[in-house]
């Protein structure tokens, strides 16, 4: 049978549970996870990622994985789709912004689904989802050529030109999107030489991979695992400038640090409705009443009734600005303003429920 479909919504909007923020869990290795960073319950789902050459066949093995194994098969193009659902165009966004993008939809996908991923690269996505089942496959040119022959009914010569052009567009997308074009055999759990073995076998493999290594006994991702790894992938993609595809169009300001736009990116992404440096509140005075010193926080959260100012890494900077907010809260009592660090803004994403709150295309 085929690989089951998704349901009528295949990103539907799902509740988070409360979560503190960040993770403070011991770190543990997990297979497939290159940075050794333990998320919780990232590593307790389904996930396979299946890549190959360029006429290996490849597709058509993850999907006979799929089926046998009753998870979702997710193609390249459904990503594609899911990605301008979700986002915009993949043509539209910065190349670097790929993986989160790509992150994101999974990370979505896998609180009801177990995967086989196919596509090209998505074996880095175990950086984010570690755990995850990294398999590709290789063949000789002679049989690359001979099934690039049959598949689309093309004369060998035309075939090996196709095969060229499909390697060629391979690496300059890696480039593009990873910053190496290169594949090396570390990145893969498992390397499968498609050259005396059909789309059956090579499944057949690849099926028993998945139970030796216990991976088709877990659950799917939790909640609270989908909250964190998003706002990591929504951090990252508001650098890129990357927001809601259907917020309001107002005009932008121009923002004093780069950190202030990203900061904006982020409460849109979350809904979270914003006013940028809205008001000056004097706080000195000299002899002659007028006003000598004013402070202007950077953000206003009207929703919260709350002004926030950002802070740098710099301790000189954060020492004056705390200076201001003091005196501010002493002559303004009634003024709500907070000094944010971003563990701070993750905490209000969470403490009031917001990781659900995403952008409905």
């Amino acid at each position: 049978m085929d690989a089951c479909c998704f349901p009528r919504s295949e990103l539907d909007d799902r509740a988070t549970v409360a979560i503190s923020f960040p993770i403070s869990a011991p770190s543990k290795f997990i297979p497939g996870n290159a940075t050794g960073v333990r998320y919780h319950g990232l590593d307790e789902m389904g996930l396979i990622a299946v890549s190959g050459q360029p006429g290996c066949r490849f597709e058509e093995v993850a999907r006979i994985t799929a089926n046998r194994l009753g998870f979702e098969l997710v193609t390249a193009s459904r990503i594609a789709a899911l990605v301008e659902k979700e986002f915009a165009p993949l043509a539209s966004v910065p190349h670097r912004a790929y993986l989160d993008l790509v992150a994101s939809i999974v990370a979505r996908l896998a609180t009801t689904h177990h995967l086989v991923m196919c596509g090209d690269g998505l074996e880095l996505l175990s950086k984010q989802l570690p755990g995850m089942l990294r398999v590709h496959i290789v063949a000789p040119d002679s049989v690359r050529v001979g099934n690039i022959m049959l598949d689309e009914r093309l004369d060998r010569p035309a075939a090996r030109q196709a095969i060229r052009a499909a390697e060629e567009h391979q690496r300059a997308e890696r480039k593009q999107r990873f910053g190496v074009s290169g594949l090396p055999a570390h990145l893969f759990d498992l390397v499968l030489n498609a050259e005396q073995l059909d789309t059956e076998h090579l499944a057949d493999l690849i099926v028993n991979a998945a139970h030796s290594s216990g991976l088709i006994e877990r659950g799917y991702l939790s909640a609270a695992a989908e909250a964190q790894l998003q706002f990591r992938c929504r951090l990252r993609l508001s650098k890129h400038g990357i927001v809601p595809p259907d917020k309001v169009a107002l005009p932008r300001k121009s923002f004093a640090h780069p950190s202030e736009e990203i900061f904006a990116n982020l409460l849109d992404f979350y809904r979270i409705p914003w006013e940028y440096e809205p008001r000056s509140f004097p706080i000195q005075w000299d002899r002659d009443g007028k006003v000598s010193e004013a402070f202007t926080p950077d953000f206003y959260l009207t929703e919260f009734d709350l002004y926030v100012e950002l802070t740098t890494m710099k301790q000189s900077l954060v020492t004056r600005k705390n200076r201001k907010v003091k005196l501010l809260r002493q002559l303004y009592p009634h003024v709500n303003i907070q000094v944010f660090y971003q563990k701070d803004f993750a905490n209000l994403i969470f403490k009031y429920g917001l990781a659900e709150r995403t952008a409905k295309v």
